[in-house]
C-alpha cells in the first residue's frame, strides 16, 4: 500500500529533503561542494562534492559514519535552528576556507574538519558544544562558539583559546541575537578578516530584554524555560561590534544606531550595516579595524520603513560599493551611487560579486524570480523559463537552482563553458501534480492562484472554497513554482477550490506596494483577500461556491484567517488558525514596530491591528492551533484569544501541540494536522 500525500508529506519534511543546498564553488571554478540528504525521506544532511571535469559526485561527510546521526544539540543550536526554519539534521551548515579546501562543521555539539581533497574527516578537542564553527580564509585555525564565548583552535597545533569570554548571564560573544536571526536575515554574529589575523565580533547583552517562560503544560514536573522576548515597545539586546585581534588587542566598534543589520569584511577592509530602532534608515559604514573609527559611505531614508536586502553590501574589485536601494518607485541595484537597472525591474537580492560581475535576483512580473548579472555597465538576464530561480557564480562558472509551475521538484544545473552538468535531487516525488492556474483578480490585480481538485471538470458543480493565503509583508505565497502548492493541490484533492491570493505588502510589486500596509495590518491584508475571492469567482462562476468559503493560514496567515472571521462573517464561515499573532503588543520589536510603529507612541495603530476586541463578533466556526513550545509567536497569543472568546460566550475550538514549536517537523504531528484540518472543513462547510 502507498503511502498517503499527508504521511510522505510529514516524512519528507515537506518534500524538502534530498534537496540540494547550501552551494559553495571553488574559486577555480572546478568543483562545487554542497549539503544534500542521501535520499528524500532521510533527514540526516551529508557533505557532498562535485567535480566538474569528471563530472562526478563524491559523498565527503555522512553523519552516521561519525556515530552522530542522532543528534544531541545544544540549546542555542536549537534556537539557532529554529531561527533559520532549518528541518534536517545532520551537517546542516559549514564552514570552508577561500581555497575550498578544507571544511568544519558541527555534529551534536562536536567540532569536526573535513579535508576536501583527501576526504579525511576527523574531530577536534573543544571544551564546550560548539556553535557556528567558520574557517579562518587560510585554513590554518577555526573559530567557534560555545557557551557564549568565542574561542579561536589552531588546526595544526589544537592550541585552543579564548578571544572574548561573557562577562555576566545573559552576555554572548559571536551570535546573531533573536532579533538579528528572525527579524534582519542575519544568521552569523562573527567575520573573520582576509587574512586570518582578527574577527569582527558582536557582543550581545540580553539583559536588558524581558524573560518570558515557555512551559510544557503536558509535561508538569519539567520546569518552564525562560526566554528573553523582545516585545514591541520594549528592550532589545544591547548590541556591540569589537575588532578582537589573535594578538590580544581588542578594539571596540562604535555606531549609534539599535540594530546591526549586517557586516562584511573583505581585502578593502570592514563595513558594517545599521538602522535605528523605527527603521526608517539605513546606514552603510566602514570601519578602520586598527582604530575602530567608522566612516558613513552611503545613507538611504524612507518615512515608512527601509527593507533589509540580503546580498548587501558588497564590492567589486576596486572597492566600489554594491547595493539596493528604493528609487523612482523600483528597488534598484546600485553600482557606487548610480541605479543601473530599470525601476520595473524589482531586485530581491544580491547573490555575490565575481570579479566585477554582481549576480542577482530580480522580478519583472512578480511571480517569477530571474537571475540576472551586471558587469560593465550592462545587465544582462541569465534565466527566462518562468519560475524562481537562484544561483552561485565563481569566475566562468555558473551553478542555477530552478523551480519552475509544471514540476514540483527542483533542478540545479553547473555550467563552465561547453560543459553542463546537474546536481541531483534525491527528494521523494509528491504523488501530486499541482493544477495552479496563475491569475490576476481584483481591482488592484492581485497575483492569485487557483487551484482546483485533480478529477474536477470545469463548470460540472460549484465547490466549497479554501482561502489559503500568508498575506503578511515581506512574504510571498504566489510564485511560478510547483513545490509551493503541494499542500494547496492536495486540499483541493480533498474536494475543495483553493485560492491563494497575495495582497498589499508582499513583496515583488515595488515599493509602493508594500507599504500600503504601514499602521494597518489588519484591513488591506483582509480586503484583498476578500477581492481576490470575488474576482476568482468572476473567472470560475460556475465551479466556486460563495456560500461555503473557509480560510485556513499559519502565522500571519492565521491571524489574517482569524481575522477574516471575526470580521467578515459574511464571506467567511469557518478558519483555521494556526499559531497566529491575535495581540501584535506580543510579537517581536523590529517585525511589529517597523509596520506599526512603538505601541508608546501609536496604541489606536496597535488597537486596530488587534483581535481581542473583536472576540465578541465570533458567529462563525474556529479552529486555534499552537504548539505550546512555540517562542516566536508564543502560545500565549492563542490562549489570549481563547479566553476573551469565552468571556464572550463565543465557541471555538483550540487543539494544543504539546512540544510543538513555530515549526511542526514532528512527523505524526505533521501528518495529522492536515487530516484533522479538513475533517474541521468539511464539517464546518457541510462539504
Amino acid at each position: 500500500m502507498s503511502e498517503s500525500f499527508p504521511r510522505l508529506y510529514a516524512r519528507t519534511r515537506r518534500f524538502t529533503l534530498g534537496v540540494p543546498r547550501g552551494f559553495v564553488i571553488a574559486p577555480g571554478g572546478d568543483r562545487v561542494v554542497f549539503l544534500r540528504s542521501r535520499s528524500g525521506t532521510d533527514p540526516v544532511t551529508c557533505l557532498w562534492e562535485l567535480d566538474l571535469a569528471s563530472g562526478a559526485e563524491r559523498l565527503v561527510v555522512d553523519p552516521a559514519d561519525l556515530g552522530a546521526a542522532d543528534e544531541d544539540l545544544p540549546a542555542e543550536e536549537k534556537a539557532r535552528r529554529e531561527r533559520a526554519r532549518e528541518q534536517a539534521g545532520g551537517v546542516v551548515a559549514f564552514g570552508a576556507d577561500s581555497a575550498l579546501t578544507s571544511a568544519v562543521f558541527a555534529l551534536s555539539g562536536g567540532l569536526y574538519l573535513a579535508d576536501l581533497r583527501s576526504g579525511a574527516v576527523r574531530r577536534l578537542d573543544t571544551p564546550g558544544p560548539v556553535i557556528d564553527p567558520r574557517l579562518s580564509p587560510d585554513g590554518a585555525r577555526v573559530a567557534y562558539v560555545t557557551g557564549g564565548a568565542l574561542r579561536v583552535q589552531e588546526v595544526a597545533t589544537g592550541d585552543d583559546r579564548a578571544l572574548a569570554t561573557p562577562e555576566a548571564a545573559g552576555v554572548t560573544y559571536g551570535l546573531a541575537e533573536f532579533i538579528a536571526a528572525e527579524e534582519l536575515d542575519r544568521m552569523r554574529g562573527y567575520w573573520w578578516s582576509p587574512d586570518g589575523t582578527a574577527l569582527l565580533a558582536e557582543r550581545a547583552d540580553e539583559s536588558p530584554v524581558q524573560t518570558w517562560h515557555i512551559a510544557d503544560p503536558a509535561n508538569p514536573s519539567r520546569t518552564p524555560v525562560p526566554v528573553r522576548y523582545p516585545a514591541a515597545g520594549t528592550a532589545n539586546a544591547t548590541v556591540e561590534l569589537l575588532v578582537l585581534g589573535l594578538d590580544g588587542i581588542r578594539t571596540a566598534v562604535p555606531f549609534d544606531d539599535e540594530y546591526l543589520v549586517t557586516a562584511a569584511w573583505d581585502h578593502h577592509g570592514p563595513s558594517i550595516v545599521t538602522m535605528p530602532r523605527d527603521q526608517k534608515a539605513v546606514r552603510v559604514l566602514t570601519v578602520d579595524p586598527s582604530t575602530g573609527a567608522t566612516e558613513l559611505v552611503r545613507e538611504d531614508t524612507d518615512d515608512a520603513w527601509i527593507d533589509v536586502v540580503a546580498g548587501v553590501p558588497s564590492r567589486l574589485s576596486d572597492g566600489t560599493l554594491v547595493w539596493v536601494a528604493d528609487a523612482d518607485g523600483g528597488r534598484r541595484l546600485i553600482i557606487g551611487d548610480a541605479p543601473v537597472t530599470p525601476p520595473t525591474l524589482q531586485v530581491r537580492d544580491v547573490l555575490g560579486v565575481s570579479g566585477d560581475t554582481v549576480l542577482f535576483r530580480a522580478s519583472a512580473e512578480p511571480t517569477e524570480i530571474h537571475l540576472w548579472t551586471w558587469s560593465g555597465g550592462v545587465i544582462s538576464p541569465v534565466t527566462s523559463e518562468p519560475g524562481v530561480h537562484s544561483g552561485r557564480l565563481s569566475g566562468d562558472t555558473l551553478l542555477v537552482v530552478s523551480q519552475t509551475l509544471d514540476s514540483p521538484g527542483t533542478t540545479v544545473r553547473v555550467e563552465n563553458g561547453q560543459k553542463r552538468l546537474h546536481i541531483a535531487s534525491l527528494a521523494e516525488r509528491p504523488k501530486l501534480e499541482p493544477r495552479v492556474s496563475l491569475v490576476r483578480t481584483g481591482e488592484r490585480e492581485l497575483a492569485t492562484a487557483v487551484l482546483l481538485p485533480s478529477g474536477h471538470v470545469p463548470g460540472s458543480r460549484r465547490l466549497p472554497v479554501l482561502m489559503d493565503p500568508y498575506g503578511g509583508p515581506h512574504a510571498q505565497r504566489v510564485m511560478a513554482s510547483g513545490r509551493g502548492f503541494l499542500e494547496s493541490q492536495w486540499f483541493a484533492d480533498q474536494g475543495f477550490a483553493v485560492i491563494v491570493a497575495d495582497g498589499r505588502g508582499t513583496p515583488g510589486r515595488g515599493p509602493a506596494f508594500e507599504r500600503e500596509v504601514l499602521h494597518d495590518l489588519a484591513t488591506p491584508a483582509l480586503e484583498d483577500q476578500v477581492d481576490a475571492l470575488k474576482g476568482a469567482a468572476q473567472l470560475y462562476p460556475d465551479d466556486l461556491d460563495l456560500s461555503r468559503v473557509a480560510i485556513k493560514g499559519w502565522s500571519f496567515g492565521g491571524f489574517l484567517a482569524a481575522l477574516a472571521v471575526l470580521r467578515r462573517p459574511d464571506v467567511f464561515h469557518a478558519a483555521i488558525a494556526g499559531a497566529p499573532v491575535t495581540d501584535w503588543r506580543l510579537y517581536d520589536t523590529a517585525y511589529t514596530e517597523r509596520y506599526l510603529g512603538h505601541p508608546g507612541e501609536l496604541p489606536d495603530v496597535y488597537d486596530r491591528s488587534s483581535l481581542m476586541a473583536d472576540a465578541e463578533k465570533l458567529e462563525r466556526a474556529l479552529l486555534l492551533i499552537h504548539g505550546l513550545a512555540d517562542d516566536n509567536v508564543v502560545a500565549a497569543h492563542t490562549l489570549r484569544l481563547s479566553s476573551s472568546l469565552v468571556a464572550a460566550g463565543r465557541p471555538h475550538s483550540v487543539l494544543p501541540l504539546s512540544g510543538v514549536t513555530h515549526m511542526t517537523p514532528q512527523e505524526v504531528v505533521a501528518e495529522n494536522l492536515l487530516l484533522l484540518q479538513v475533517e474541521f472543513l468539511r464539517r464546518s462547510l457541510d462539504a
